[in-house]
């Protein structure tokens, strides 16, 4: 991948492994945009978009991403104000939608995306990167209780319920399972390193790349 080039990085992570703070971590060392479910679901809902309503949008502002960033989404940090694992009804309509929203956001500019099966949508750009993060279930369990504050069980119920959802809506729209590391180009463990320590991996990855 050219990070000299417009670029695309889908990242793929299981509920609890901090693969949202990794992705943001590594759009902020790269400088470029961090898109995540609440911004993806946000700008759905407060436009009330359709396929043809983007495709209006694109025709009467070129940078229409850029000024719905700049007016709206900058102004708030999306993981306070959002839940971020709701599972959010699998209707081909939104499907479409966000696939769409998605894909003219990275027209824009180069951006890292978190989930929302990015590494489908994004399946044949060239100047990408595909990664998939995962921990172990203690750790996730871990991350999950102190994140929420819930006890063990409660932290159990989140990941399976998140799991089951996310691999439902992936095999759904994409025919593979999001846990079958061929659909992406690195696939990490990330339980016994810091958040830094996997960008640092990353960036080396990218690195080589080129």
């Amino acid at each position: 991948m050219d990070t000299t080039k417009k670029f695309v990085i889908t990242i793929n992570r299981e509920i609890g492994s901090g693969g949202g703070s990794i992705g943001r971590e590594l759009a902020k060392r790269l400088g470029v945009d961090f898109v995540d479910k609440a911004i993806v679901e946000t700008l759905t809902k407060k436009f009330d978009l359709s396929v043809e309503e983007i495709e209006k949008l694109k025709a009467e502002k070129f940078n229409w991403w850029n000024e719905v960033a700049n007016t709206y989404v900058n102004r708030y940090y999306m993981s306070e104000r959002f839940d971020l694992d709701t599972i959010v009804p699998t209707t081909e309509n939104i499907f479409k939608v966000e696939s769409q929203v998605l894909r003219e956001i990275a027209a824009q500019g180069s951006c890292v995306i978190a989930g929302r099966s990015g590494f489908y949508i994004f399946r044949d750009e060239p100047n990408s990167v595909k990664i998939f993060i995962q921990s172990t279930k203690e750790k996730r369990l871990a991350h999950i209780m102190e994140k929420r504050n819930v006890s063990s069980d409660k932290a159990e119920k989140i990941i399976q319920k998140v799991d089951e959802g996310r691999e439902n809506y992936t095999k759904k729209f994409s025919g593979t399972s999001r846990y079958d590391t061929r659909n992406y180009d690195l696939a990490i463990n990330v339980a016994n390193m810091t958040t830094d320590e996997a960008v640092d991996l990353i960036l080396k990855f990218i690195e080589m790349k080129k």
